[in-house]
């Protein structure tokens, strides 16, 4: 089918698009004509706001079982057993995740126990992260892209997924993860702002001829890729294994409904997603995450999930007293409370769903994305950090992205001008905003100095934590 839709005739039946998610072509208007300026700008400020990471960054917490302690990382049978044997039992990684350990494998090879190239390939790792969401929201044809993702790039609930070395697995699934997004997408024919139509934003909608229902045989290469760059994220942390329903739930945004057509090419990574998770959770096991402290009956199960997105949904909105170890959280059906929690959840996604038609299935679609990326670490699995904390930062690496993008395309179709462009306080508040997120990135990153800072600055904001105080 062709790339480039043709102009709809607009009258009083032609449909809403969905805001604030919509497929308006508004967001080719307020990023430079030249992708490689916007790239270079998120490469920058990303560099910029981590750079006391960089510099002055350390090994902390978990770094010697996947860096300074790991025998694997000396050799090239080391590096057999990273792939070929699954558990530390059995000679292997305590999580087989081999895609990260090859690459910790390399970097010990290339720097040693130097933490300086170790701290940048994180940062770099993450910027290319940022561009890579700027290119799928562009695609997409979502207003804000390269300001949704510069927040990307510069929220400091990301700092823990970039400045700690051991979570490479996290900006290391999320680049596989994303390639392989905007990979499907091709293969779905999604047009980016580049194929439609000049004019005004008012005077179209890209969507309605552009349905990611439709493939055509040429676009089978970027489907096979899509797959292969799909398993290199499960190789790096399973869990990416959200990505297919992901991409159902991009199509239902864009069409509405989800065809047979769409979802069978989707059952391969739902299997391979369903198989990376269940190994990973017996893993989990092996490494002590069983016992009285995962002891919850499924009413408190749904209790805790409620209170974990919304303490996730708070800290992006507010990022304040962000620690290494949040308190331990007690968890209990007796408590009252504690039910307004997964019943307000629960309200809002009923609330968005009735509102759909009026607001559009972009808010609904962009919740569920955050809610469904959670999923693994909302309480229902046995995580082993949970036996310190329910929570932690770097669990919404990927999900944080929900949240972000429907608030900033809220903002920017809000602060559009009819030609598309954006407003001079627009721009004034997006500076000001960026420059918030970047000096909170830069004071956070700033703790990853060594294992004592993390420490002393968790004992402060939690001084009940007794991880601290060994």
């Amino acid at each position: 089918m062709s790339s480039h839709p043709k102009r709809p005739h607009h009258n009083a039946s032609t449909p809403k698009t969905n805001a604030p998610l919509s497929g308006n072509n508004s967001s080719e208007r307020i990023i430079p004509s030249w992708p490689w300026l916007a790239a270079a700008f998120l490469l920058i400020i990303t560099v910029l706001a981590y750079l006391p990471a960089i510099r002055t960054g350390g090994f902390i917490w978990d770094d010697d079982s996947y860096v300074t302690g790991n025998p694997l990382l000396r050799s090239l049978q080391g590096l057999h057993h990273i792939w070929a044997r699954m558990g530390v039992a059995r000679g292997g990684t305590h999580q087989y995740y081999p895609l990260t350990f090859s690459v910790l494998w390399t970097e010990y090879h290339l720097f040693q126990l130097q933490p300086l190239g170790y701290h940048l390939l994180n940062v770099l790792l993450h910027a290319l992260n940022a561009v890579l969401v700027w290119r799928i929201l562009r695609r997409l044809c979502v207003p804000g892209a390269l300001m949704a993702a510069a927040v990307f790039a510069l929220h400091p609930v990301c700092v823990e997924s970039v400045a700690w070395i051991t979570e490479l697995k996290n900006v290391l699934s999320g680049l596989f993860y994303l390639t392989s997004l905007l990979c499907y997408l091709r293969f779905l024919d999604v047009a980016g702002p580049e194929s439609q139509p000049a004019g005004p934003p008012s005077s179209r909608n890209v969507v309605s001829n552009t349905a990611p229902a439709e493939v055509s045989n040429r676009h089978w290469p970027f489907y096979s890729l899509s797959i292969f760059l799909f398993l290199c994220a499960l190789a790096s942390k399973t869990v990416t294994a959200s990505l297919p329903a992901v991409i159902l739930l991009i199509i239902w945004w864009k069409t509405g409904r989800i065809s047979w057509k769409n979802l069978l090419p989707t059952v391969p990574m739902f299997i391979l997603g369903a198989g990376s998770g269940l190994l990973t959770s017996h893993l989990e096991k092996t490494l002590g995450a069983s016992g009285y402290e995962w002891a919850l009956t499924p009413v408190e199960h749904l209790l805790l999930a409620g209170r974990i997105l919304w303490f996730y949904a708070g800290k992006l909105i507010w990022p304040g007293e962000l620690t290494f170890i949040y308190p331990r959280w007690e968890v209990s059906q007796a408590i009252w409370w504690q039910y307004l929690f997964p019943l307000a959840a629960i309200a809002l996604i009923a609330a968005l769903w009735m509102a759909r038609k009026k607001m559009g299935r972009g808010p609904l679609t962009a919740t569920l994305f955050f809610c469904g990326t959670l999923v693994p670490v909302l309480g229902f699995f046995n995580v082993y950090p949970m036996r310190f904390s329910y929570v932690a930062d770097h669990f919404q690496y990927l999900a944080s992205l929900g949240p972000i993008v429907l608030l900033v395309a809220g903002a920017a179709r809000i602060r559009l001008r009819p030609d598309g462009s954006l407003t001079k306080p627009a721009i004034s508040a997006a500076g000001m905003i960026l420059l918030t997120l970047g000096w909170l990135t830069w004071r956070q990153s700033g703790i990853y100095k060594n294992a004592d800072q993390i420490w002393i600055d968790t004992i402060k904001k939690n001084p009940s934590c007794w991880m601290a105080h060994n």
